[in-house]
């Protein structure tokens, strides 16, 4: 009962946080859109891959040390709104795409590899900032200190489990053939618009104070 207590607090509390709009989510959206649904897909797995970082650091108690330490944060800092900053720039930069009949937008793009596209995902999550202080709150509630490590392996799963889900729902919606019709004639300003996103929020990453 105690690890099902867990997991039920830990879905409400992480679907609330995977839901609230942030770099993992204009990521997903940016790519889906422009790329299709496999690369939205692909994203989303990166994505979820990436939690995988903050859950290791999180069952070894260095959350804590990591969230207290201003050095520490302010090399994450220093790496996330870097990356954010450069994510956004290459959506900025992005050009109108073919629209002849029956050109398929993910088609006409540069060869891209799955593992380039899931380490994209990966390392939009782990290299963010507010990270190391949301596990410090979501494992403060779910953990103990005699808590054995193969119920931390299940709620870590679990979180990931979640947190692929979400976003994979995200990336079948946007990908779905009315919306993606709708959205297709107007890719490149959809993407100039989330890279402009991206760059506000690396703009912000690095001058917020975490």
């Amino acid at each position: 009962m105690e690890i099902l207590h867990g997991l039920i607090v830990i879905t409400f509390v992480h679907l609330l946080a995977a839901a609230s709009p942030g770099p993992d989510f204009v990521l997903v959206t940016q790519q889906t859109l422009n790329h299709g649904k496999r690369i939205g897909l692909l994203c989303s797995l990166g994505i979820a891959l990436g939690l995988s970082i903050h859950i290791v650091y999180s069952a070894f108690g260095l959350a804590a040390v990591i969230a207290n330490s201003a050095e520490a944060l302010w090399a994450i800092k220093l790496l996330g709104g870097a990356y954010l900053l450069y994510l956004g720039v290459k959506g900025l930069r992005s050009r109108p795409a073919s629209l002849e009949p029956g050109t398929d937008n993910a088609r006409i793009l540069p060869p891209r590899s799955a593992l380039r596209i899931v380490g994209t995902g990966f390392l939009c999550n782990a290299l963010n900032p507010k990270a190391p202080i949301y596990f410090v709150s979501l494992f403060t509630i779910v953990l103990s200190p005699s808590m054995p490590l193969y119920q931390i392996a299940i709620y870590g799963v679990w979180i990931m489990l979640i947190q692929l889900g979400w976003f994979s729902a995200v990336a079948l919606l946007l990908s779905t053939p009315p919306i993606h019709r709708a959205f297709k004639r107007f890719s490149h300003w959809i993407d100039r618009v989330l890279g402009l996103a991206m760059v506000a929020l690396g703009i912000k990453v690095l001058t917020t104070r975490v």
